[in-house]
């Protein structure tokens, strides 16, 4: 579990392949030496096993499937990249619940730049955009983010200074792809206000006694 606050900046020093697996080496000073094996990172978004360490740098695995949801088909070496360690149970928690579980991808459409601040436009598919609401949460290369605009095919997001110096947030170009994860409890009320399910865990009846305004009467929205 992540909180889409960045720790660092990552350099990509070498993708290869062993038979299914993608190892990527990445130059990570700040938090290489504090690195366990089989720890979990989120790069960029996307929660990745620690696989070999030294002081400076790490090593992470990736299956393809990992390559195929994300923008990590086109990752090569000197790609900068957003680093956060799996959060502590004991600390305090900042940004919003991030699994590193990328849903998919979206293109950037649109950037205005306000001087020491930005406002980024991304199309994304209408699976993603059902799944996100203004003043929601969604995590943008594994940044967590308050979205501004959403309609259809598109939503937009505001980045403060502190996070445009802190994360690759301000690299981005626009036509450029970027991982993307929806709030993680918006997608749980979705699928229960879609299937629903029965007392017994079955999955057919909640949308029967489940509605809008018992989910505002219990605090949910």
């Amino acid at each position: 579990m992540f909180t889409g606050l960045i720790e660092t900046i990552g350099t990509i020093t070498d993708v290869s392949r062993q038979a299914e697996v993608i190892l990527l080496e990445i130059s990570a000073p700040k938090i290489a030496g504090e690195l366990g094996l089989g720890d979990s990172v989120s790069v960029s978004g996307a929660c990745l096993t620690v696989v070999r360490h030294n002081t400076v740098s790490f090593t992470a695995e990736m299956m393809p499937e990992t390559m195929n949801v994300t923008k990590f088909s086109r990752i090569k070496a000197g790609d900068r990249v957003n680093l956060e360690r799996a959060m502590r149970a004991n600390s305090r928690f900042d940004g919003h619940f991030v699994a590193g579980h990328v849903d998919g991808t979206a293109v950037t459409a649109e950037i205005q730049d306000y001087g020491r601040t930005r406002k980024y436009t991304f199309s994304a598919p209408s699976e993603l955009s059902a799944l996100m609401i203004p003043k929601g949460s969604v995590a943008i290369d594994g940044v967590s983010l308050t979205l501004i605009d959403v309609d259809e095919e598109s939503f937009s997001v505001g980045v403060i200074p502190a996070t445009l110096a802190g994360s690759t947030i301000s690299d981005i170009k626009k036509g450029e792809t970027v991982n993307i994860e929806t709030d993680m409890i918006g997608k749980y009320i979705i699928k229960l206000l879609s299937k629903g399910i029965t007392e017994n865990g079955q999955a057919d009846g909640m949308k029967k006694t489940l509605t809008w305004d018992k989910l505002l009467e219990y605090g949910w929205l």
